[in-house]
């Protein structure tokens, strides 16, 4: 048995990080200084993605973030808000968690993530 599970995870992230909604998601776009960043894999991206997304990798995260990594992306700027999204909202959450903990002082993860979105596009 696990110490601790993604459960246990996801709680302390889902209790420190700002979760926006996809109804408040298009209003937070028209920001200049937001930017969307998707946390899934090019795989997923691959298959669909919301328009005008960063592309992020989780597993890649810490490195695009860090100025001081050969892997920076410069579209993870600490100065903009960032707001993160996955599949669900799961990874996302963790994600944010992990920028907050890096120093990123704006980070939010995308409610229901990409599943959330797409759904919403279809009402």
């Amino acid at each position: 048995m696990l110490k601790r599970g993604f459960k246990v995870y996801l709680a302390e992230a889902n209790a420190l990080i700002e979760t926006v909604s996809v109804a408040d998601l298009d209003w937070l776009l028209d920001q200049p200084d937001t930017v969307l960043v998707d946390v899934r894999e090019t795989v997923e991206r691959e298959a669909g993605m919301i328009p005008g997304s960063v592309h992020a990798p989780r597993g890649m995260l810490e490195f695009q973030a860090d100025p001081e990594s050969p892997a920076h992306n410069a579209a993870l700027d600490p100065e903009k808000r960032l707001v993160l999204y996955c599949g669900t909202g799961g990874r996302s959450a963790l994600a944010a968690r992990t920028l907050l903990d890096m120093g990123f002082p704006s980070v939010a993860s995308l409610a229901g993530g990409y599943a959330a979105w797409q759904t919403a596009r279809k009402k």
